[in-house]
């Protein structure tokens, strides 16, 4: 794990919907239409591609031994999650997990990102407010 902060990893998808409150991003090749508070400025007409990092607040994370990589619900605000981790930041107490899409999460205060591994496969609910910052 960094002992240091990075940038988010990059998710690129189109933009569906979008008002002041959420952004509908669709992630192409899927059925995905993730509902996502957006920080900051979004710069994109509808349907346009667009690129960022999708943060959110775990809640208890658990290491699993089988499934694949999903967000549910499918449509909607995002609320559980399983996926690989693929890095993860000592420091801001946060994991990279590849679901359909990477993202970024914070953990609980009573779990540390130092005890997670790279390539462990992790399943959370998150809380709501997951958002979307786009990439310029």
């Amino acid at each position: 794990m960094s002992e240091t902060a990075t940038a988010g990893p990059i998710t690129t998808g189109v933009l569906a919907e979008k008002t002041p409150e959420k952004i509908v991003l669709a992630v192409p090749g899927t059925d995905y239409r993730l509902h996502l508070a957006p920080h900051g400025q979004v710069d994109a007409s509808l349907n346009d591609r667009i690129s960022g990092t999708i943060r959110a607040s775990a809640r208890r994370v658990d290491v699993i031994l089988a499934g694949g990589r999903y967000i549910e619900p499918v449509f909607g605000r995002p609320r559980r999650v399983q996926g690989r981790v693929i890095a993860g930041d000592i420091r801001q107490n946060t994991l990279t997990v590849l679901a359909c899409v990477p993202m970024t999460v914070t953990l609980m205060p009573s779990q540390r990102a130092g005890k997670f591994a790279v390539g462990q496969m992790v399943s959370f609910d998150i809380e709501p407010g997951a958002s979307f910052e786009q990439a310029h």
